[in-house]
């Protein structure tokens, strides 16, 4: 039977590649918190506290432009309602757990961790020491993204800008969607979310991604809607 221990060094090496993209992700973040009016520390602790990535740059970004609190609030929640989703669906193979793994759980359950473990939940035969499999991708995670937000942070206007590292943050998102993207529901979201984006990109206080995030949840579940629904046939 499988142990604890190969649970969780299986989820750490299956999350290890990935890292690649988060510390430079993480870099940005720190970079932006402090370029955005933000202490070092304040920046730091948004890490611990929020810990979702793209919802700290947005936060960082809106922040720097004066946005009203109210917009702040809704458009930081509105990317992070991905995180209910990742749980409903994980959710099945973690309830018979205590709450304490499943609040812990819950806390590092992010996009790279949820892509890494719903694939070992589903592709391979289950066990009881299963959940130490997110445990060890979303621990990894959190310590990469802690020191690479430090380590932004401090550095600062450091960092030359010919190393282009913000486009590690779209980087990272395509690296784990790309593979998971299967379905026809799955395409039309990501594709309707990605042609709003485009279209919305100049909307005030970033409001396009609250657009873009609706469009793509909406015409994703029509499509899965009618893909469930069956047929009928005309017997005449």
């Amino acid at each position: 039977m499988t142990s604890a221990f190969d649970e969780f060094k299986r989820g750490v090496l299956d999350e290890l590649p990935l890292q690649i993209g988060i510390f430079p992700f993480g870099l940005v973040y720190g970079i932006l918190g402090v370029e955005s009016g933000m202490s070092v520390l304040e920046t730091c602790l948004l890490s611990v506290i929020l810990f979702g990535g793209a919802s700290q740059i947005v936060f960082t970004q809106l922040l720097a432009s004066t946005t009203p609190a109210g917009v702040i609030l809704a458009t930081v929640s509105t990317i992070n309602l991905r995180h209910l989703l990742y749980g409903l669906s994980i959710g099945g193979y973690l309830r018979s757990l205590p709450l304490r793994w499943r609040i812990l759980l819950a806390y590092l359950l992010t996009d790279e961790a949820y892509a890494m473990s719903i694939a070992r939940f589903r592709g391979m035969p289950a066990s009881p020491f299963m959940h130490y499999h997110l445990l060890g991708t979303g621990l990894l995670l959190f310590i990469v993204w802690q020191i690479s937000t430090i380590s932004g942070a401090y550095l600062g206007t450091a960092v030359p800008e010919s190393l282009q590292l913000g486009f590690a943050v779209p980087l990272s998102f395509i690296a784990v969607l790309a593979p998971v993207i299967k379905k026809r529901a799955e395409i039309i979201a990501a594709i309707s979310a990605g042609a709003t984006a485009l279209l919305l990109h100049d909307m005030a206080w970033n409001l396009w991604l609250i657009c873009a995030a609706f469009v793509g949840i909406l015409s994703g579940w029509v499509v899965s809607y009618f893909d469930k629904t069956p047929l009928q046939e005309d017997n005449k």
